[in-house]
């Protein structure tokens, strides 16, 4: 195809910058010809930032960056530099703290105006065209007017940016109490929706580490309010339309406050997390709705985002043919004509009419309860679900027709991670076979494609190319799935290559005066600014990650300086965890682990793999297990194999139970130490 206009994005990888490559835009890629262009030129730098699921990045393409008259001023005034947020998260970290520091909020697309030498001193988010060139228009004037005073306000966001997230080291550590935890638990309940589960806000985001902490705080307090959030969210997305009805997945966020109607795209990172806290849910209250959207969303991502390779792509658009949704909605007479006599049933247990609910159509959610229905047509709930799921199979079937959603077909060290993690919880959650081996075959992806040399980690992979260095979120996250990969297998290869990937980080990401880790090595070029991830938002904080990693790899390989420098970490963010723990979730579940000891099953024998399997089926999030099918050098496991026969150990605090030879008189033990008769 011919193009009135290429420009340099046409040699990178990233879906989303090829989506700009033939804009009128000069658009150049982070790198050192385009910053090297605007020192000699003398020109302000463009930092315009996004993805390619984001619908609003596309609507600003097509009303701006494809427009002539729009991109002479903009090719004319700056050098323009187009950034993919997920592949260059750090770049997308500063310009986003400037934003939100001139601004007070921040998005994507996020534009972002910056001085030759990349320091910020103007941005925003989404800008329609009129507004776009009265913006260039003038931040050119400034520049060449005012420039003196475009210079100070730089170095003051310059100053900031690199403020922002400054770490008061503990010299010595306060003691952990989940009494602290109690009154942080409180100031965050009164944000609870009682009524629709989430925060009582719009719009809603599923924050999945979040009400993983719920779960936690629920196992040790045994307060009800906890679970019940957890139980009510859960309902509420699993049966609204922030999660796919037909194929499966979760949306990245519903714009209203009842989960209704999504921003329909759909990332790796969110469905990863909501697996595994689906997965944890279930553990715990065997509700089987849940169970349903572990084994639907499973399926979607096998469908849909899953590389023969082994690996897993990033994303679907919120888009098809420009309309935001079209994918995924519905018409009743489409409904009728599909699903005959039984459209009836279905339509009223989706809530699908002639009106719609929707501007573009019904999008599916559940508005009946099943017995009731069933009643209603004088029929079985179980011939009922029947109907459900043939209904479900035929509209899925008949959306392969559709044009589909853009994929972003690149693949994310980090997002795989969770990926991987999630595939490893639901193994443990409902024993699937095949979860595991697609957990292992992921893993084995990362080892091939994006772990180089002995344990220096790329960020990214596309068409067999792999160049960004890894940041601390893609090894923090490998981290903790190898773990949970050791966990659900007994291979140890899987914990010793956790090990080889943190003492890496300690090497390149460490800072030494705080004892935390900066989000970039040391062996990359330097930006304006070297930040450091503290917040759990959506995804938790790498920082929290690491500090989890470090404890658990330091109990299983009996590493004391790992386990102490875990302890200093959470020491050095305890007052902030304490104000808010909603966005310091991840940070909590490693409290629990300070506050409470955590207690080690051990097992060892031939039979090992299978017995542990009833164990790992229940939510334990206090227990560490460990074993082998043979004898083992690792420091839990040493000394305890015996020829012949399967033996369980527990241990706390360094003293153990005596040993047994049956599950179930493991399990009265642990239940005992627990404090359950």
């Amino acid at each position: 195809m011919k193009h009135a206009h290429t420009n340099h994005l046409i040699k990178e990888n990233s879906p989303y910058l090829l989506q700009h490559a033939h804009n009128p835009v000069n658009w150049y890629p982070w790198g050192e010809e385009a910053l090297a262009k605007a020192k000699k030129e003398n020109k302000p730098i463009l930092v315009s930032i996004g993805y390619a699921a984001c619908h609003w990045c596309h609507v600003m393409e097509r009303e701006s960056f494809e427009n002539e008259e729009v991109a002479k001023l903009m090719n004319e005034f700056f050098v323009c530099i187009k950034v993919d947020r997920e592949e260059r998260p750090d770049i997308d970290q500063i310009y986003m703290d400037a934003v939100q520091m001139m601004t007070g909020s921040g998005g994507w697309p996020l534009n972002c105006f910056a001085m030759p030498d990349g320091k910020p001193f103007f941005g925003g988010t989404y800008f329609p065209a009129d507004n776009w060139m009265n913006v260039l228009k003038g931040i050119h004037n400034a520049w060449v007017n005012e420039t003196e005073k475009v210079k100070g306000v730089a170095e003051q966001l310059a100053k900031g940016i690199r403020e922002n997230e400054i770490i008061t080291v503990k010299a010595e550590a306060e003691p952990f109490a989940v009494a602290d935890l109690e009154k942080a638990f409180r100031q965050w309940e009164s944000e609870f929706d009682t009524r629709e589960g989430g925060t009582n806000r719009a719009p809603k985001f599923p924050l999945p580490n979040s009400l993983q902490f719920l779960l936690r705080y629920y196992y040790f307090t045994k307060n009800m309010d906890a679970l019940n959030q957890v139980t009510l969210t859960l309902d509420k997305m699993a049966m609204g339309g922030i999660y796919d009805q037909v194929g499966g997945g979760f949306s990245r966020y519903s714009v209203d406050a009842i989960w209704k109607v999504p921003h329909f795209e759909k990332m790796l990172y969110d469905n990863g997390q909501l697996i595994s806290l689906y997965a944890e849910a279930y553990q715990l209250t065997k509700i089987p709705e849940y169970k349903q959207v572990i084994e639907q969303t499973l399926e979607f991502i096998d469908r849909e985002l899953s590389l023969p390779e082994g690996g897993f792509y990033s994303s679907l658009d919120a888009d098809s043919e420009g309309v935001e949704g079209k994918f995924y909605v519905w018409e009743k007479a489409e409904v009728d004509q599909l699903l005959g006599n039984q459209s009836e049933l279905f339509c009223e247990y989706y809530g699908i009419t002639d009106r719609a609910n929707w501007e573009e159509g019904n999008i599916l959610m559940i508005q009946s309860e099943k017995a009731t229905l069933a009643d209603q047509f004088q029929i079985s709930v179980k011939k009922l679900e029947e109907v459900l799921e043939k209904g479900r199979r035929a509209l899925l079937e008949k959306r392969k027709d559709r044009i589909r959603p853009g994929l972003d077909d690149k693949s994310l060290t980090s997002w795989n991670a969770l990926m991987l993690k999630g595939y490893v919880d639901a193994y443990k959650a409902l024993g699937d076979e095949e979860y595991l081996n697609k957990a292992i075959k992921n893993a084995e992806f990362i080892q091939k494609y994006l772990w180089k040399g002995k344990a220096h980690l790329h960020r990214n992979y596309k068409d067999g190319n792999s160049k960004i260095n890894g940041f601390l979120d893609d090894y923090s996250f490998t981290i903790e799935a190898f773990v949970a990969l050791y966990q659900a297998t007994f291979n140890e290869e899987w914990l010793l290559k956790a090990n080889d990937l943190l003492e890496h980080v300690i090497l390149h990401f460490s800072d030494e005066q705080s004892g935390m880790f900066f989000y970039t090595s040391d062996e990359d070029p330097n930006l304006i600014a070297r930040k450091m991830e503290l917040i759990d938002n959506v995804i938790p904080s790498s920082n929290s990650s690491i500090a989890k990693s470090l404890f658990l790899v330091g109990t299983y390989l009996d590493k004391g300086r790992y386990i102490e420098r875990s302890g200093q970490m959470l020491a050095n963010v305890k007052p902030r965890l304490e104000k808010s723990i909603s966005y310091h979730s991840n940070w909590g579940q490693l409290y629990f682990w300070l506050v409470n000891p955590l207690i080690e099953i051990v097992v060892v024998g031939e039979d090992a793999i299978a017995q542990k399997r009833k164990i790992e089926e229940l939510f334990l999030p206090n227990v560490l297990i460990s074993g082998s099918k043979s004898e083992s050098i690792l420091p839990l496991l040493q000394n305890r194999y015996v020829n012949g026969q399967t033996t369980f150990y527990l241990c706390k605090n360094h003293t153990c139970k005596l040993p047994v030879s049956n599950v179930n008189d493991l399990l009265k033990q642990l239940n005992t130490m627990n404090g359950y008769q």
